[in-house]
């Protein structure tokens, strides 16, 4: 049986250091809520790819686009192609909060001309880090192609490198890019394109990994393009300006993949 000293300080008052700490602790608990929901705010309103490059890439008989587990696939259907002589794929990881749509126009030429398969991934949160698939679980979207290479925009870029180590990938595509692991012993084809006045992945920062990647790693600048150049989704900020038309960073992309996925 309880005694009615015990009953009484059972329900006591807290005091002043008790309600202080649980104060704290309450305080702490919904800064911390903000900052999970700010962040997934920010992480889920992505840059809009550009609704008119879209399109035409939807409407081009020479493409087909189909959404799938493993992201948007963009396959050549065109008659012009030997789509059954050494097929290629291509990987390709959005840059940080880019919509993958808006990588469609870009990569839309080497499907077209050279009848590469070109899986854009959709990234958890819009933010590569949180995508921790592999390759394995991308080349599943197109199993008749036969030789894949991974690639990807800015942040995009530094995960692609990431996904490489162990397996049988021939190349790696960076755009606006940079490997943050060293691949300089992997063997890979690598092809390092940057932008002329891109401030967000300058050329000091691209060059200054370049001991990470092979010797004969081929690295090659855009004039007139910027960061934002590699998609279709407007101005960035912190980027420089860009004198090129997005047709003509179109064909840039095209040749130079061209050269080195066929």
């Amino acid at each position: 049986m309880t005694s009615p000293a015990a009953a009484q300080s059972r329900h006591r008052p807290a005091g002043p250091a008790r309600r202080r700490v649980r104060a704290i602790g309450l305080g702490a608990l919904g800064a911390l809520l903000v900052v999970v929901f700010g962040f997934l705010i920010w992480a889920n309103t992505p840059y809009r790819a550009d609704r008119g490059a879209t399109l035409e890439v939807f409407r081009n008989g020479d493409i087909s686009v189909t959404t799938v587990d493993e992201g948007i696939l963009m396959q050549p259907v065109g008659d012009s192609i030997d789509l059954a002589s050494d097929p290629v794929g291509l990987i390709f990881v959005p840059g940080a909060r880019v919509e993958p749509h808006a990588y469609l126009f870009q990569l839309s030429g080497v499907v077209e001309e050279h009848g590469v398969t070109v899986l854009i991934t959709k990234p958890t949160l819009n933010l590569a880090f949180f995508d921790t698939r592999g390759v394995e679980d991308f080349t599943t979207a197109a199993p008749e192609v036969d030789r894949w290479f991974v690639g990807g925009h800015s942040l995009g870029g530094v995960r692609a490198c990431l996904m490489t180590p162990g397996t049988d990938l021939e190349g790696l595509v960076l755009f606006g890019s940079y490997c943050a692991n060293d691949l300089s012993q992997s063997g890979l084809t690598v092809l390092s394109i940057a932008g002329e006045n891109d401030l967000l992945s300058d050329l000091a920062t691209i060059e200054g990994a370049a001991p990470l990647l092979p010797a004969d790693a081929q690295f090659v600048v855009i004039e007139g393009a910027n960061h934002a150049a590699f998609g279709d989704y407007g101005a960035q900020s912190g980027d420089g300006e860009r004198s090129i038309t997005s047709e003509q960073m179109r064909d840039e992309l095209t040749r130079l993949l061209g050269e080195v996925v066929r």
